[in-house]
């Protein structure tokens, strides 16, 4: 055996070795919980390493010269170890970002009661994150394409279009870079966040995931409604949950003119005390409307969110119908219909001649 062949061994088996020795600190690492690094940081890292090894092999070969003496095997295997780097170096990059947002968001816990706080920060760095490896990646593939030759230009022109945040290619490419703007705005000025409760295209839900260039509402009956991220920025929409998660819920009941109101708002006094859906902030009813028909009565009950307040809205109509069907039946809505009984004619003498 060679002098080279038994170096090359020798620096294969050290490089092995070395990926282990990386592979099981980066292990010990994750498991230990005081520690800012995933307990699968040796997983998520694994592939990156092994790229980043090869690299380091490709370039130890292309040091001795004895291994590689080819001119043109020389410059490809140049161009794929610079590849290899590329590749490796933008995946910790992107795990880097990653770990950093999630450390972050660790302090804030989106499960708890007031989640206002929480839910703004989850939106922000969870569009910051992809804004971040979008931005990064795109370096990455200006850098890789100036390794070829005849297409350096496409390079210098993504690097410049990622410095200056925008490409022009045609209509197609400005409205996916529209959707990403918007992102970012959504990111800055949060006309919604994760978990906020909406009315769009008609439909109730939440705010289940916002993407860079789209949002997924999860609507009340567990269909998912995604829309572009421009459709919040140009069209309007209803976020319940924008200031605060508490909400009126509405009742509207429709009753006959004689019915004793003060007895019905005692009622839902009573109905509200008795459920916990209610928060003790407002209770409510009032007259709104009157029609040649019905008398239009509003009941106004609050909640702590906007689930809560649906839920109270069905107790409380459920049983203030009831309480109306058992104490004044009569009050409920009835047409009226007034019959004149028709008096018969008189017939009087007649008038016509005589024979």
């Amino acid at each position: 055996m060679g002098d080279t062949t038994r170096n090359i061994l020798i620096f294969l088996v050290a490089l092995l070795v070395l990926y282990f020795l990386v592979h099981f600190l980066l292990k010990k690492l994750g498991k230990d919980p005081a520690n800012i690094l995933p307990h699968n940081i040796a997983s998520r890292l694994k592939v990156p390493i092994i790229v980043l090894f090869l690299a380091v092999a490709i370039q130890a070969g292309l040091i001795n010269r004895e291994i590689i003496t080819d001119e043109n095997q020389i410059d490809l295997f140049q161009q794929i170890r610079s590849i290899l780097l590329i590749f490796s170096f933008t995946w910790f990059i992107v795990v880097a970002i990653r770990i950093a947002k999630n450390q972050f968001l660790k302090q804030f816990d989106v499960n708890t009661a007031n989640n206002l706080r929480a839910r703004k920060f989850y939106t922000q760095f969870n569009i910051i994150e992809r804004i971040a490896i979008f931005v990064v990646v795109l370096f990455a593939l200006g850098i890789a394409l100036l390794t070829f030759d005849g297409v350096e230009e496409i390079g210098v022109s993504i690097l410049t279009s990622a410095g200056i945040a925008g490409i022009v290619l045609g209509l197609s490419a400005q409205k996916v870079f529209g959707t990403i703007f918007a992102g970012i705005q959504i990111a800055i000025a949060q006309p919604i966040r994760i978990d906020d409760v909406v009315i769009v295209e008609g439909e109730w839900g939440r705010i289940e995931e916002i993407k860079l260039t789209y949002v997924v509402v999860q609507i009340w009956d567990k269909r998912r409604l995604v829309l572009p991220t421009t459709y919040f920025i140009e069209k309007p929409f209803q976020n319940w949950t924008r200031n605060s998660s508490d909400i009126l819920g509405t009742v509207y009941i429709y009753t006959d003119f004689d019915l004793p109101i003060d007895k019905l708002r005692e009622e839902q006094t009573r109905l509200l005390n008795a459920t916990e859906l209610w928060d003790r902030k407002v209770d409510v009813i009032q007259v709104t409307d009157l029609t040649e028909k019905t008398m239009e009565l509003r009941a106004l009950m609050s909640a702590k969110d906007a689930p809560t307040a649906w839920d109270l809205r069905v107790y409380a109509r459920e049983n203030l119908l009831k309480f109306i069907q058992e104490n004044f039946p009569d009050s409920l809505p009835r047409t009226r219909l007034e019959v004149k009984e028709e008096r018969p004619r008189q017939e009087g003498p007649s008038n016509l001649p005589q024979k």
